[in-house]
């Protein structure tokens, strides 16, 4: 037959058998005597059983007493503890955030935020799943993560978009090339040269390709590859130069490519993705604040085009 015992029986139980007495219990518990003495009573009635001997003058645990009193002891106490991580779960100092991103923004754009983030927050943890565009932004959609950042994020008009920085274009050439020469590229000088494209999955390929159309340029020969390391090898070999944002130069670093600003600068906006009516976690919310607070370092003006 189950017990029902509440909290508040087991506390007045605990505070009675540790001090022996009503009014320093009471006191204790910051409950009147009256109250007291009905939880006690209470408690021995659902329970069956003679917890406290009474008298005029004093209060005795019995031994059934004693051992009721022992064990709602560790039920008390993991009962509390258990409240105190809801607490700090409640109020951010405890739990996970997770954050999809490009893969540039996790390698390059990301991590000093996260260094911030847990100096003040040591006890959450921070899961990041980069990928490419689409899939960063329907793990949003889908409420598999907490927030994104993205790059090139305007097609999503479902979500809700917060811009907190820039990322201009360079030229990536090898260094014997003629263009690595030049302080600037403009974007007409990559008429008719062989070029290294990223695969239309990815936020790049929109910025560049809008942009030469834009200008009118023509490419010549075209080699198309689906991330970064690939396009770096690909230029790196001679096989043609390529336009990238600067938060991925670091991350071709291996390929020895000289960079060159392009001109007119022509920027990508970065930019924290929510799903709207979504009301994020305590944790979540420190997160975007110190995302959203402080300009990034990338943040630069933008171009014109």
């Amino acid at each position: 037959m189950g017990i029902n015992l509440g909290i508040t029986h087991l506390r007045a139980v605990v505070a009675l058998a540790d001090h022996e007495s009503f009014t320093t219990a009471a006191t204790a518990l910051q409950i009147s005597q009256p109250n007291l003495s009905r939880a006690i009573a209470e408690a021995e009635r659902r329970l069956g059983t003679r917890l406290f001997e009474r008298t005029t003058r004093s209060v005795r645990v019995t031994g059934d007493g004693r051992e009721v009193a022992a064990r709602a002891h560790r039920i008390l106490l993991e009962f509390d503890d258990g409240l105190a991580e809801i607490g700090r779960f409640v109020s951010g100092e405890r739990g996970t955030v997770t954050v999809a991103c490009l893969p540039s923004i996790a390698a390059t754009f990301l991590p000093p935020f996260i260094v911030r983030f847990r100096a003040a927050y040591p006890d959450v943890a921070v899961d990041i799943r980069d990928g490419l565009r689409d899939d960063v932004l329907n793990a949003v959609r889908h409420g598999a993560v907490d927030f994104a950042i993205v790059a090139a994020a305007g097609g999503a008009t479902d979500l809700d978009r917060t811009r907190i920085g820039s990322d201009s274009f360079v030229c990536a050439v090898p260094p014997n090339h003629r263009l690595a020469q030049q302080d600037t590229v403009e974007w007409s000088d990559l008429s008719g040269q062989p070029f290294i494209a990223f695969g239309p999955e990815s936020s790049i390929s929109t910025y560049v390709t809008t942009t030469l159309e834009r200008v009118g340029v023509t490419l010549g020969p075209t080699v198309q590859a689906h991330n970064v390391g690939a396009v770096a090898g690909l230029a790196a070999a001679g096989l043609g130069i390529t336009a990238v944002p600067e938060l991925v130069v670091p991350m071709m670093s291996f390929a020895g490519l000289v960079h060159r600003p392009l001109v007119p600068s022509v920027s990508r906006e970065i930019a924290v993705v929510t799903l709207p009516g979504r009301r994020p976690s305590a944790s979540s919310r420190a997160f975007l604040a110190l995302l959203t607070a402080v300009p990034s370092p990338t943040e630069t003006p933008e171009g014109t085009m």
